[in-house]
């Protein structure tokens, strides 16, 4: 049977807006991403990572004025502090490019002229917010205000993170500028707009129909925007602005919102004049002579209407290729908030690279992310747990413990009998590469883990340091024992590789050389040399922590308040508006009898599996403690991953009277929020270190 054909993969992940440092928010996509491209990489298909810095808009401008220097100046001393923290977290792009590059220039022009020649573009007046103190006019992001629709407060210009309803910034009610605290004044200008209504059955079709979306995503935008007319999309700007000024509209510059996705297709141009390629065998249609390139886009919720209507209706008008995957991640907590600079949580890439080793924090991301859209918490007690349980006592320990004893011999030179477990490892091999491709990389965690379980197990049977005491006489089943061992953990390495890179560099040192193929997982070694061993990955400790938490409490202190528009994106701002208490008023008062009869205890998911024939209920076993478990049936489905929730701490009502359902028996209820103006169904989780069996009081 002929060998699988390569595939051609073209992978992108959101351009980091150049007016901020990378945070850990942030690290979420772009580990993520990375991941992905080393598993395909290591699978043996091309696959191509390509990135650039969005470096346009009025944030730039301003940033730029107040600190004396030129956008470009400023643009250059931002990409390379981000190529640095990408670095140091061992992030590896095919080309990071930027979008005020002259192939960014030239491919907007050539995207906009198809507008043009599609009858896509027309222009009207405008009311626009001026800032009478900063002397700007204000991008959606730079005002804040009431939403014309739900009435939330603190809202931004463009859209309403509560109800999810879209408007423009003079919308706003009682807007005022977050570059000086003005309230605008009200201003007209012509703008130029794409009307994107006219390709909406385009959309409607494939949002639903090609397989690019999470279908919870294609509800989303069925629910929200393809339910009625799309609004005209504004793509221009007046002056003063920082960018490119449109070809056939003097004085008109294009939105930092549309040339920012053609960076997309002006890195892959740059990287195929780099390496001899043809940019059209990627991004034309049907210009491939093999089989056409995927391209796959990593975002994060927060720009899904970007994504997922505007540039697939702009790249369907130019006739370009659209995007295979469309790959969308939720936000960051960490310690279950969001991430704060008072509390020391609004941690910068730096603040962690200068106290932690960046393989700990790719491995708890990895274990976290599902390939949903769920937002991920970075709980820094379980984060040191996992990682010293995991990568240390279990990984990194299965080399530490029987790599010296063949220093000098090298492996054995036919593979010993283990009982089947390199054989059962190789055989889950399918398993974890169909986890990693469908970005389950917690399950894919899980397995790999569940393996190094039983190589543990192995070593602890056949205790290879009473081996070693006992004389040569029991020399040849110690090098058997260690070369098994050694075998175990370096096919460990291998699946882990794409989380791991410098673990598996490591690993290829100690024996078998570099690391460069999925199948090496497949088979063991023999008889090949073994290195000196040196430490592979040390221990999380509190106080290293305690120390980052620090140091970025102090960097806090140290900044100007006000922030950067990076760190405006970290999730949704405080709305509590009061429409889902007024939705749905407090209920009569009740005595503290009555609340003691309500027996409210922390739980564990122990397993989470969807009931197919119900529309809303996912069937979850807790457990309280001990052997204590009950099975819960919640009204969750279609809001959270099953996968995700295993290991996670919930309330549950524990004394509630078993209910017999047509799909089982429900012996609780776990405890979760939502309300008008929700968009889901959130699920409480009590503070870190709280145990299974707790009650609340």
């Amino acid at each position: 049977m002929p060998a699988p054909r390569a595939r051609r993969i073209l992978v992108t992940s959101a351009l980091p807006y150049a007016n901020g440092h990378i945070h850990l928010g942030h690290l979420v996509e772009y580990i993520q991403t990375d991941i992905f491209v080393r598993f395909q990489k290591l699978r043996g298909h091309r696959a191509v990572y390509l990135c650039a810095d969005d470096t346009h808009g009025t944030a730039i401008m301003i940033r730029a004025r107040a600190e004396g220097r030129s956008e470009r100046e400023l643009v250059a001393s931002m990409r390379e502090a981000h190529l640095a923290d990408f670095a140091g977290f061992e992030v590896e792009f095919d080309h990071y490019g930027s979008t005020d590059s002259d192939a960014n220039r030239r491919l907007c022009g050539e995207v906009w002229r198809a507008l043009r020649a599609r009858g896509l573009v027309t222009s009207r007046d405008v009311r626009q917010l001026f800032d009478p103190v900063a002397g700007v006019f204000l991008a959606d992001r730079f005002v804040r205000g009431g939403c014309p629709k739900c009435g939330a407060s603190d809202q931004y210009g463009d859209s309403c993170e509560r109800c999810g309803a879209t408007y423009g910034p003079a919308d706003l009610v009682d807007p005022r500028s977050t570059l000086s605290g003005a309230t605008p004044e009200v201003r007209s200008a012509e703008h130029l707009f794409v009307t994107i209504e006219a390709l909406h059955d385009f959309l409607d079709h494939w949002t639903r129909e090609a397989g690019a979306l999470d279908p919870r995503v294609a509800n989303y935008l069925a629910g929200h925007f393809l339910g009625e007319p799309l609004r005209d999309w504004d793509v221009s700007r007046p002056a003063p602005y920082f960018g490119f000024e449109i070809p056939d509209a003097p004085g008109h510059y294009w939105y930092v919102w549309f040339d920012a996705p053609v960076g997309y297709l002006a890195a892959t141009d740059e990287w195929c004049a780099q390496h001899g390629e043809s940019f059209d065998t990627w991004w034309r249609r049907a210009a491939a002579a093999d089989a056409p390139a995927e391209i796959h886009h990593f975002i994060g919720k927060d720009i899904t209407y970007f994504h997922t209507l505007f540039w697939p209706a702009m790249l369907e008008a130019a006739g370009l290729a659209l995007p295979t995957k469309v790959r969308i991640h939720g936000f960051l907590t960490v310690d279950g908030q969001k991430m704060s600079k008072s509390r020391g949580t609004f941690l910068l890439a730096r603040t962690y690279l200068d106290h932690l080793d960046p393989a700990a924090l790719r491995y708890y991301y990895a274990s976290k992310l599902s390939g949903g859209i769920d937002d991920i918490d970075l709980n820094l007690e379980e984060f040191a747990a996992k990682v010293n349980a995991d990568l240390v006592g279990k990984v990194v320990n299965l080399a530490s413990r029987t790599a010296r004893w063949l220093e000098h011999t090298g492996l054995a030179a036919d593979y010993p009998d283990d009982g089947g477990l390199f054989a059962r490892a190789a055989g889950e091999g399918a398993e974890i590469a169909a986890a990693y491709e469908a970005c389950d990389f917690a399950r894919a965690m899980r397995t790999i883990m569940l393996a190094a379980d039983r190589a543990n197990a192995y070593v602890d049977a056949e205790q290879p340091w009473r081996l070693a005491k006992a004389g040569t006489g029991s020399a040849a089943r110690l090098r058997d024992v260690a070369t098994v061992a050694l075998n175990l953990f370096r096919q460990l390495a291998v699946y882990l590789a794409p989380v791991l890179p410098r673990l598996a560099a490591q690993a290829g040192e100690l024996v078998g050389g570099p690391i460069a193929s999925w199948e090496e997982s497949q088979a063991p070694l023999v008889g090949a040399a073994v290195g000196p061993f040196v430490p592979l990955m040390q221990r999380v400790e509190p106080k290293q922590i305690e120390a980052m938490l620090a140091a970025s409490r102090e960097s806090a202190a140290a900044t100007p308040s006000g922030g950067t528009a990076v760190e405006a994106d970290i999730g949704p701002p405080n709305t509590d508006s009061g429409a889902p208490l007024a939705a749905e008023p407090l209920a009569p008062t009740c005595t503290i009898d009555d609340f003691s009869r309500v027996d409210l205890r922390v739980a564990r998911i122990l397993s989470a599996e969807e009931v197919p024939e119900a529309r809303k209920l996912l069937k979850l076993t807790v457990g309280l403690g001990g052997d204590s478990t009950r099975t819960v049936f919640a009204g969750i489905k279609g809001f959270h991953d099953p996968a995700a929730l295993v290991g996670r701490l919930v309330v549950v009502v524990a004394n509630l009277a078993p209910r017999q359902m047509k799909f089982g028996l429900s012996e609780g209820m776990v405890v979760a929020a939502s309300g008008a103006g929700a968009e889901g169904v959130y699920l409480l989780s009590p503070d870190a270190g709280a145990l299974p069996g707790m009650r609340l009081h």
